[in-house]
C-alpha cells in the first residue's frame, strides 16, 4: 500500500482528525492573541513588568509539552476534558512569541513619531490604536505566525492525552 492509497482509504478519518487539529490550534491561537497582545502592550509601556512577564512565558516554553499536560491534569476544570487541557497548554506555549513580538514592535517605534502624534493632541488611547499598533502590526503578525507554527507542532502531541488531532 503506497501513501496515496492510504490517504484514499482513510480519507474520512484523516479529514476528521485534521478538523480536530485545526480546532485545537485555532482556539489556542485565538486565546493566545487575546492574552498575549495586551500583555505585550503592557510590558512595552511599563518596562518594569518586562522581566516577570517574559520570564514566566520563557519558563512555560521550556517545559516539555507532555510534562505540561501532566502538570495541568490535576487542575479541576481542565483535567476533566482532554481538549480543554490541550487548549490551555497550547495557549501557554503560544504566548511567548506573541508577547515578545508585540513588545518589540511597539518599543521599536521611533520616538519622533510618538512626539508628532502627541503634538497633534492625541490621547494615549488614540496613540496606541492609530499610531503604535498599525506601525507594529507586521512585527505582531510575525509573532502570531511563529506561535501558530509552534502550536501546530505541539498539537500533535496532544493526541497522547486523548485530545484528538493528527497525532492519533
Amino acid at each position: 500500500m503506497n501513501l496515496l492509497e492510504f490517504f484514499y482509504g482513510h480519507r474520512a478519518e484523516i479529514f476528521t482528525l485534521t478538523v480536530e487539529h485545526f480546532c485545537l490550534v485555532g482556539v489556542s491561537i485565538a486565546l493566545a492573541v487575546l492574552i498575549g497582545i495586551p500583555l505585550g502592550i503592557l510590558i512595552a509601556r511599563r518596562p518594569a513588568w518586562n522581566k516577570p512577564v517574559l520570564g514566566s512565558a520563557n519558563v512555560i516554553q521550556t517545559i516539555p509539552s507532555l510534562a505540561l499536560f501532566g502538570f495541568l491534569l490535576p487542575v479541576p476544570w481542565l483535567g476533566e476534558r482532554a481538549s480543554r487541557l490541550a487548549i490551555a497548554a497550547l495557549t501557554a506555549y503560544a504566548l511567548l512569541p506573541i508577547i515578545r513580538n508585540t513588545c518589540a514592535g511597539i518599543a521599536g517605534i521611533d520616538s519622533g513619531v510618538r512626539e508628532a502624534a502627541r503634538g497633534l493632541g492625541m490621547t494615549d488611547r488614540q496613540l496606541l490604536f492609530q499610531v503604535e499598533l498599525p506601525l507594529a502590526l507586521s512585527v505582531i503578525v510575525a509573532g502570531v505566525r511563529t506561535a501558530t507554527v509552534i502550536t501546530v507542532g505541539v498539537a500533535t502531541i496532544a493526541a497522547a492525552i486523548g485530545a484528538g488531532g493528527l497525532g492519533e
